[in-house]
């Protein structure tokens, strides 16, 4: 048994489940540190946009609310590596370490209120899953794009700091909700996707506290909101009109264009994006025989909040300490619900399934949630303390675990017979950014997913502006680099071999392409002619 003391998470020591999950997870972040140092997922543009916000950060040069060129995406993850940047200089293991960490408090997070609100076997089976990692699943852990390595420790802690105030767990209750208010600033903050979460949170908080709220409580925790959201809302109240968070995400919902009829919306969702998300399948999407469990997902839902109610039922007329864990169970359910729903009504679940199912990736906070239906239906199976239809109902559940157990192995061991790819990947941009040093060049135009990497991989000493293939003004987030190389007398060029943008570029200098063209390397050509090409000028 678990030996208790209140305090602000529990002290304890541990068990049999508990080793064993301590062993997972220790084998889990070590899996992820490993990918770290060796690079892996591969970077890209979007990643070391936040790599040179970090290295702003760390120069005291910038302080940026949102990323570059994006009025929506905190850069919380940016000021955690700026301190790493700033020690060993830019590097993508520098820039990736905190999110490892980000990752070890989730997951014991995730074992914490899962052994609360549960049972300590199934914490230990939860971790187990959550160690497991596709491609997907770990692009979305370890690569520094935003947002979601950092609200879902967040919100765990939230409902953690809901169940101890409803069990009177803390000494200092009012500094709790305080820290509660904190949290859900900073989320909001960091990514705006999480709100179905925050609110189910809130609603929890709300529950377990009930009165309190209406006096000091109630006011630190508005406060520790302000507080966490202080940078967007400071932001959002100098940004000219139509530049503002709400906005931008207002342009960016209309610039979808016609949505897709909900068949094609709620089949995208389910069959790719759930599984994809769930760490099922590869990157590049779902064989038919990997997506069973979106189908599955929405009935466990169901059931989940099925068992949750009737517990609730139970628990009436006890005290909030006895029904808190019920409700707890409930707000995990429609967290999940209201995240797939928000989902599937956009065009992308139809149009985009593979690569917008990181949009999904929070959906790992309800997990406990939507496998426990299937757990105490095989743990009552086992026991014998059901009949002929609950044995039946149970033997099913347990070829349920046991295939999703399977499929994540499976997906996740071909993930790693992979790694060569993306490895060879990060290794032909680091030859890129030695050859470009080589020639001397330090002002280049490239095109999107090349320039800010390149910018990152050669810590400035090279600056890159963005043109699209007709070699026009391209994404240019950090304004800056446009007009620094837009000044330069002779920038070069730096264009993947054949693209649309070489191949207007060889036309634009005619006779003189071969002359003007320094080196090929890692299937980039460099160019620096006798003078600008400036086609838009």
């Amino acid at each position: 048994m678990v030996v208790s003391t209140p305090g602000l998470w529990d002290r304890a020591r541990l068990d049999r489940p508990a080793r064993v999950a301590l062993l997972l997870g220790v084998v889990a972040v070590g899996y992820r540190l490993v990918l770290t140092l060796l690079t892996v997922p591969a970077a890209n543009s979007d990643e070391a946009t936040f790599g040179l916000a970090a290295l702003h950060i760390a120069a005291g040069r910038e302080r940026p609310v949102f990323l570059y060129g994006q009025h929506y995406m905190g850069t919380a993850e940016a000021y955690l590596a700026a301190p790493l940047v700033a020690l060993v200089g830019p590097s993508w293991p520098a820039l990736r370490l905190p999110l490892v960490a980000l990752y070890a408090l989730f997951l014991w997070l995730a074992h914490r209120l899962t052994r609360r609100l549960y049972s300590p076997w199934f914490a230990a089976f939860v971790v187990g899953l959550l160690a497991l990692g596709t491609e997907r699943v770990v692009r979305d852990q370890l690569t520094v794009v935003g947002g979601r390595p950092e609200v879902k420790p967040a919100v765990l802690a939230m409902l953690l700091i809901a169940l101890g105030l409803a069990g009177r767990r803390f000494a200092h209750r009012r500094a709790a909700v305080g820290l509660a208010g904190l949290l859900a600033g900073f989320a909001l903050w960091s990514d705006w996707l999480v709100v179905p979460y925050l609110a189910v949170a809130g609603l929890l908080l709300l529950h377990a506290t009930r009165r309190e709220l209406l006096g000091w409580s109630g006011a630190l925790l508005a406060a520790g909101f302000a507080v966490g959201a202080a940078p967007m809302g400071w932001d959002n109240l100098r940004a000219p009109p139509g530049q503002d968070s709400l906005s931008v995400l207002r342009q960016l919902a209309a610039d979808g264009g016609p949505a897709p009829p909900w068949a094609q919306r709620v089949t995208g969702g389910l069959l790719e994006g759930l599984p994809l998300a769930n760490g099922l399948c590869p990157v590049t999407g779902c064989a038919r025989w990997q997506e069973w469990f979106g189908l599955l997902y929405p009935l466990l839902l169901v059931a989940a909040a099925l068992l949750a109610l009737l517990a609730y039922r139970r628990t009436a007329g006890r005290p909030t300490t006895d029904r808190v864990r019920p409700v707890a169970q409930l707000a995990l359910v429609a967290g999940a619900a209201l995240t797939l729903l928000a989902y599937v009504r956009s065009p992308l679940a139809a149009t985009e399934p593979v690569t917008s199912a990181r949009y999904l990736s929070v959906l790992q906070i309800s997990l406990p949630a939507v496998l426990w239906p299937l757990w105490a239906a095989a743990v009552a199976c086992w026991r014998g303390t059901v009949g002929v239809a609950g044995r039946l109902a149970g033997a099913s559940a347990t070829a349920a675990l046991a295939a999703l157990a399977a499929t994540a192995v499976v997906a996740t061991g071909l993930f790693l017979s992979t790694l060569d790819t993306p490895r060879t990947e990060q290794r032909r941009a680091a030859e890129l950014a030695a050859a470009v040093r080589a020639t001397g060049l330090r002002e280049v135009y490239g095109d999107y997913w090349t320039c800010n990497r390149l910018t990152f991989d050669t810590a400035e000493r090279v600056v890159c502006a963005v043109l699209d293939g007709d070699l026009t003004p391209g994404q240019n987030r950090y304004r800056p680099y446009w007009r620094r190389v837009g000044r330069a007398e002779r920038p070069g060029y730096v264009l993947p071999v054949d693209s649309p943008a070489e191949r207007r570029l060889r036309r634009l200098l005619g006779d003189r392409a071969d002359a003007a063209r320094l080196v090929e390397v890692a299937g980039y050509r460099v160019y620096h002619p006798p003078a600008a090409v400036r086609p838009w000028r």
